[in-house]
């Protein structure tokens, strides 16, 4: 709970920076019509997608620090902090001139049209400037995490959340002093907020904390601990980015039907995210565990962390999951304040489906952390790319189009059942019970508990 509760908080203020820029646009832009919500989906997305895309090294780093640390060897932990900073240095200009130059394509990509892209596209422009700080965010605090701290995370992702919600706020009403400049305001606070976070961490590390420390010096190319980060952390990343990629396929599928549904998609993703971010938290701590307990050579030890992980994780997940079945309209209501919103309606009918999947998520989450704590990223790559590629995508096809019109049968397209939106939740909870099967099978089985690094 020590290494929990902290990250947990710190994974809720992050949730908070995007659900203010959600209560914004549904109170304050109504005449936009479901563009801004649309717009506020896509980019929910996106910044989600950013921090994910350092997550090889972050997770990689976690790995190597937390075994370092568990054989009282801080000097390469050290070292390893530092050689993951140059390559998420490096990493994170190359995003950023990437998004830079592809960000409208990729808008375009993904089913935005008119307003709604129009929108995305200022938000996006904003956005960018804040990535190489949120790469500072994600690689210092994995570090940490790594070594045991998990307090810094909070303490920056705590002043994250609080500049956003006063910038984004100010900009948006023209609060105070602050002009009004409507919906730009938004991506401001948010680009502001997270570039603060980042430099917090940034200076904690450069005076040291949890007895990482950064130095230039330390910073020369050191090709073997690099190649032993990626060698843990890529498996790791190609899972991530195979959750990355199928995500952005099931949303393009969702934006094909219209606004309403990619904007009641995107609320109730954000709503759900209570319960993801509370899986996230307990899965950091089970990856810090379980490869402190194997780098200290008690591999009993490391399955009990990680399964009583499980159980408290998967308890608080699931009281969430009551709330959210029941209670979903009220969650929608908030954020759009119209009891009798369309995207409210049906926002809440989406809770409804997901919340009976929870337990099944928790199981997935943190187990899973448990293996990639113990260098074990090839076993949830697979599993994930199974779910993904061969339940998700194509029970969304089918249980949500009325037609495939590029799948053909005897020269006439491939029906569907129709249902919409609602037909790709149901897809997701499947995918989700289905992993949930294969990652609890793969941790009795043992064998995570093996993995050299």
């Amino acid at each position: 709970m020590g290494l929990a509760m902290p990250a947990l908080a710190e994974e809720f203020l992050v949730l908070m920076v995007t659900w203010t820029d959600w209560w914004l646009a549904g109170h304050y832009f109504q005449a936009e019509g479901d563009a801004t919500k649309t717009a506020m989906s896509l980019m929910g997305y996106f910044m989600w997608l950013i921090p994910s895309l350092f997550a090889a090294i972050a997770i990689g780093a976690t790995a190597v620090v937390a075994r370092l640390v568990g054989r009282g060897d801080l000097a390469g932990a050290r070292r390893t902090a530092n050689q993951a900073f140059l390559v998420g240095g490096i990493a994170a200009v190359l995003i950023t001139v990437l998004v830079a130059w592809w960000g409208d394509h990729f808008i375009y990509v993904m089913q935005l049209r008119g307003e709604a892209g129009r929108f995305a596209r200022e938000y996006l422009g904003l956005v960018v400037l804040a990535i190489p700080m949120v790469m500072c965010t994600q690689v210092g605090a994995a570090c940490l995490r790594g070594a045991g701290d998990t307090v810094t995370g909070f303490v920056a992702k705590s002043f994250v959340v609080l500049i956003n919600i006063l910038v984004s706020t100010s900009l948006v009403t023209g609060w105070g002093p602050f002009p009004e400049i409507g919906w730009k305001g938004l991506a401001i606070g948010t680009a502001i907020g997270h570039s603060i976070g980042g430099l917090i961490i940034l200076t904690a590390l450069i005076f040291g904390r949890a007895g990482l420390r950064l130095s230039l010096g330390w910073m020369r190319p050191d090709w073997d601990l690099i190649r032993k980060i990626l060698r843990i952390g890529l498996p790791a990343g190609f899972d991530i980015a195979t959750v990355l990629l199928s995500q952005l396929l099931f949303l393009g599928i969702i934006n094909s039907l219209g606004n309403a549904a990619a904007a009641a998609h995107g609320l109730a993703v954000q709503i759900e995210a209570c319960c993801f971010l509370t899986g996230a938290a307990f899965q950091i701590a089970a990856a810090t565990m379980a490869g402190q307990f194997l780098g200290a050579g008690l591999p009993q030890r490391a399955t009990s962390s990680v399964w009583l992980c499980f159980v408290c994780g998967a308890t608080l997940m699931s009281v969430l999951a009551v709330l959210l079945f029941f209670q979903g309209h009220w969650f929608a209501y908030f954020f759009v304040g119209d009891w009798n919103d369309p995207t409210a309606l049906l926002t809440a009918e989406l809770l409804r489906i997901v919340a009976v999947v929870i337990p099944c998520l928790a199981a997935t989450m943190i187990l899973s952390g448990g293996f990639r704590g113990a260098g074990d990223t090839i076993w949830p790559l697979m599993i994930t790319a199974a779910g993904f590629f061969l339940v998700r995508i194509p029970l969304t096809l089918y249980l949500c189009l009325d037609q495939i019109s590029w799948l053909e049968f005897d020269g006439q397209p491939m029906s569907g059942l129709g249902w919409g939106v609602q037909g790709a939740w149901y897809a997701m909870a499947i995918d989700i019970a289905f992993r949930s099967l294969l990652v609890g099978g793969r941790f009795i089985q043992g064998g995570w508990r093996k993995v050299s690094i």
